[in-house]
């Protein structure tokens, strides 16, 4: 039976680059995008390319939309392997240079967790039942290290000061789904992992990050593709980050 993966978020930038790698080792990729259009596109090309690609329509803010694309996966294809939960943002009230947990609004509060947590948490629960009829299933959250508590309280490290509150906070939260939902899905061989891209060049990102999105992706796809029994662990390239 073909491995089938779906990745959120998946037109551009990470998303698609991680399609792109899991598609070239044979793996049938779901592009999950909100915007037909620009999802058809990235499944042209990496139809181009020889990859076996689908489009599904997926909102993770919108409860809706969800229901529709796990309906839809699961009439068509009746499993999951790979779940990358890669659709996130930074609010544009936030910015990367200024600490916000004073001055944001509820609004910018919640709209960051509804993208970045809450409609991760939601889509995740849903295809969990499809997820444990593959062999092997695999589910990836894309963190940041600045969800990390340790590095937010430590003055020596590079992102100390680095204090988008709504963003920040979303990613701890992440983390923190992510160590719970691998204990209770322990004794059915999924694995649940965060990954820490790194900086990279992507609309999130900007162009001054120093990394590319093939670097960016090397973590997502190296734990997406995981055999071994790593669970509960966040990391960027191979190497562990403090919780």
């Amino acid at each position: 039976m073909k491995k089938v993966a779906l990745i959120t978020g998946a037109n551009k930038g990470l998303g698609f680059q991680t399609a792109k790698e899991l598609g070239q080792k044979g793996i049938k990729v779901l592009i999950g995008a909100r915007n037909e259009e620009r999802g058809n596109n990235a499944v042209s090309e990496l139809k181009n390319e020889g990859i076996d690609a689908e489009f599904v329509q997926l909102d993770v803010s919108d409860t809706a939309s969800i229901k529709n694309a796990v309906d839809t996966i699961e009439s068509k294809h009746g499993h999951l392997d790979i779940l990358v939960n890669n659709a996130g943002m930074i609010h544009p009230n936030e910015s990367w240079e200024q600490n916000s947990v004073n001055s944001l609004t509820q609004d910018v509060l919640r709209a960051t967790f509804e993208t970045n947590f809450f409609g991760l948490v939601d889509l995740t629960q849903q295809l969990v039942p499809l997820i444990k009829k593959s062999e092997q299933g695999n589910i990836v959250n894309v963190s940041s290290v600045l969800g990390s508590l340790a590095e937010a309280t430590n003055p020596e490290s590079d992102y100390y000061a680095v204090k988008p509150f709504s963003y920040n906070a979303s990613k701890a939260a992440v983390n923190s789904y992510t160590i719970h939902l691998a204990t209770a899905l322990k004794e059915d061989n999924i694995k649940v992992n965060s990954a820490h891209p790194g900086w990279v060049q992507t609309d999130l990102g900007t162009e001054h990050a120093p990394l590319t999105v093939e670097e960016g992706a090397r973590t997502i796809v190296d734990l997406a593709l995981d055999t071994t029994d790593k669970t509960s662990h966040f990391e960027h390239l191979g190497q562990p980050i403090a919780w």
